[in-house]
């Protein structure tokens, strides 16, 4: 059985702590290892697509990230109490034929006692940008330390 610390109930500083782990996953484009941050019948709500399972979530992940190119993600604590975390995001992509997206969205995230998310619910918007407009830079993989977040960048 695998643990995920922090575990709840969660303080401001270990849901903040959290929230980085799950973007620095989500920045390695690794969907095995993403999978090993939920529960085994992890439940999943992406948009209209609802998922079961780490294999399901697997599976999700290599389709999103075949289609996402050059994926740069930035998530940011919104609140937390015992063991839920919200959190907003952006991340910026683009398609095969060279669009760029931003994408723009929340999640609403539930934890086991191991630390393990059994439930995430995401509600996204795309909205198509110029390349000249990415403000995610950073050299592919996770986001740099010193890199500000979505409120220093003024994001909303």
């Amino acid at each position: 059985m695998s643990e995920r610390p922090p575990f709840p109930p969660f303080t401001k500083e270990t849901a903040i702590q959290k929230v980085r782990m799950a973007e620095n996953a989500w920045n390695t484009h690794d969907p095995e290892k993403v999978s090993l941050a939920y529960t085994e019948d992890s439940q999943w709500r992406n948009r209209g697509e609802f998922l079961q399972g780490r294999n399901a979530i697997v599976e999700f992940l290599k389709r999103k990230w075949v289609r996402e190119l050059d994926y740069r993600l930035i998530k940011e604590l919104w609140c937390f109490t015992d063991n839920r975390i919200a959190v907003r995001f952006k991340y910026e992509w683009h398609d095969d034929s060279g669009n760029w997206c931003r994408s723009h969205g929340n999640e609403l995230w539930e934890f086991d006692e191991r630390g393990l998310m059994r439930r995430r619910e995401a509600s996204i918007n795309d909205v198509p940008i110029q390349a000249s407009d990415r403000k995610f830079l950073w050299k592919q993989g996770p986001r740099p330390e010193e890199h500000p977040g979505l409120t220093e960048m003024g994001l909303f």
